[in-house]
């Protein structure tokens, strides 16, 4: 299966992105099972952690049916990196057209950061498969409303940045695709069972069984 077709799949199952940034090789499986078991299928590990390619490798070998990732992607070198210890999907923070560009050859996903309408059709005039709306804290859910009636039909959009279980349902309404999740869900020193608590609230939330 390609990495498209399985980040697709993802998406349709729970289009969540759990993003473990400072998570620790030796607490990376742990963690991703708890996520795992929550219904999780699309897992994170910014290139700012501790040892990100061995967190990556370990949760590639563990989680084969997920998407297993990189964030903070801001390098080809770095696109070349995380691809050989197995990731199959590039978050960025920004939008660097070689990086896309490297990502898309290299058979991973790739999901650059913007924030405004310029940035998004740049992203995906380099190839990106979504875009990351990031800080989404800068781009209310009427921005992303917004958003959603100019780029083509079908863009994955993701705010990620300050995404919690009360704020999630607007984004939601506004058109967002799925969103990304990062302290709310994850921060270092959390024990796998209360990231997986952390976890079930946010699944119940998209479902729709939690509102502000």
């Amino acid at each position: 299966m390609t990495a498209l077709q399985k980040f697709k799949d993802a998406m349709a199952a729970l289009p969540l992105v759990a993003i473990l940034r400072g998570v620790r090789p030796d607490e990376a499986v742990a963690i991703g099972q708890a996520l795992f078991d929550s219904g999780f299928r699309i897992l994170e590990v910014p290139l700012n952690s501790p040892d990100p390619l061995r967190s990556i490798a370990a949760l590639v070998q563990a989680f084969p049916q997920a998407l297993v990732g990189a964030g903070t992607v801001l390098t080809r070198d770095e696109v070349r990196q995380v691809h050989a210890a197995g990731a199959q999907l590039a978050v960025s923070p920004n939008i660097d057209a070689d990086v896309v560009r490297e990502s898309v050859q290299l058979g991973m996903v790739s999901l650059p950061g913007v924030l405004s309408p310029s940035e998004a059709f740049a992203a995906l005039a380099a190839g990106a498969h979504g875009l990351k709306l990031f800080p989404a804290e800068m781009i209310a859910p009427a921005a992303v409303k917004a958003l959603r009636a100019v780029l083509p039909p079908g863009t994955v959009l993701l705010p990620v940045g300050g995404i919690t279980p009360l704020n999630l349902a607007a984004y939601q309404a506004a058109g967002a695709s799925g969103l990304g999740i990062g302290s709310a869900l994850y921060q270092p020193g959390l024990s796998p069972a209360s990231v997986r608590s952390r976890a079930n609230d946010f699944v119940a939330a998209w479902a729709g069984t939690i509102r502000a």
